[in-house]
């Protein structure tokens, strides 16, 4: 199947439906909130309303991996399902599983979430560097094989991942600067990928491999000064985790244009208590529609 690079897809969808990736998170808690049990057919429920509620209204799905894998097969089947109709609806999806391995484990993580016969295929994944950079190179081969995307860990919003991704290597620079760089490198070598310096202004950058950077890190200028990957920025921590939308033009200053925000439990909390049916589905979309209009005024978008 040709389709076209993921940064491609990704501008589009965020021009048509605005700059706002929800995620799906069922942890126990949620479960429980909404009155659903923690097993499979809790899951699914939990799962699959929220993606025919957003489905068709958001750019961006992220399910976390975890959570469903918890449930064992079963889970990995309503995984395969919720990607399958998330993208039925026109939403592109994430998984969010942060794989990182080297050789033919990480070419086999590669084949899982990004091969093109694979029932778990995403739009792109989430992937951990900390074996080494180079150690990414059979997921990004397969997503530029695919038209898929990956989204590396870069500067991560968890206390104790200061203590390796503020290090610094004899060049001066961070490890997550030199993340960062890694990945610009990774675009700038497509040729679709353009710095994005159009009509006098900063734009998004087309590239498809992105990272992830917490929107609760604060301001980053002394970890990491150059913040542009000519790709997506990941952000999540909006809502439940800390930040608000407002905080991203502090952390995020020039990059602004490309940042993905995040939301999951700051949404899907909007399902809890009695609602049911379509009374949940309204107040999902509401509740994601303010999400967005909160990260369009921070990032001065309007009318996308």
């Amino acid at each position: 199947m040709t389709r076209a690079p993921f940064g491609e897809r990704l501008l589009g969808a965020v021009r048509a439906r605005g700059p706002l990736c929800v995620g799906i998170d069922p942890h126990p808690g949620l479960l429980d909130g909404w009155g659903l049990a923690d097993d499979v057919r809790g899951l699914e429920t939990f799962a699959r309303t929220v993606v025919e509620a957003l489905g068709d209204q958001v750019a961006v799905i992220k399910p976390q991996v975890a959570f469903f894998e918890r449930h064992g097969s079963g889970g990995i089947a309503v995984l395969e399902r919720v990607l399958a109709a998330a993208a039925s609806a026109g939403a592109l999806t994430i998984a969010d599983a942060k794989r990182g391995d080297v050789g033919s484990t990480m070419a086999a993580y590669a084949d899982a979430f990004l091969g093109e016969d694979s029932p778990l295929a995403a739009d792109a994944l989430t992937v951990s560097p900390y074996l080494g950079f180079g150690s990414l190179a059979p997921v990004l081969a397969a997503a530029r094989a695919t038209g898929r995307g990956a989204f590396v860990l870069a500067l991560t919003s968890n206390p104790e991942g200061a203590e390796v991704q503020h290090a610094r290597g004899v060049d001066g620079r961070t490890v997550a600067q030199r993340l960062l760089d890694a990945v610009r490198a990774e675009n700038a070598a497509d040729a679709r990928a353009t710095d994005g310096d159009v009509d006098g202004g900063p734009q998004p950058a087309s590239g498809s491999f992105g990272v992830v950077v917490g929107a609760t890190v604060g301001d980053v200028a002394a970890v990491a000064p150059r913040l542009d990957v000519r790709g997506p920025i990941l952000a999540p921590g909006i809502g439940a985790q800390g930040a608000d939308a407002a905080e991203l033009r502090v952390v995020f200053g020039p990059a602004l244009p490309s940042v993905l925000p995040s939301v999951s439990r700051g949404v899907l909390v909007a399902g809890q208590g009695e609602a049911t049916g379509p009374a949940r589905t309204r107040a999902l979309r509401a509740a994601a529609r303010r999400a967005l209009d909160d990260v369009e005024s921070a990032l001065a978008r309007t009318g996308i």
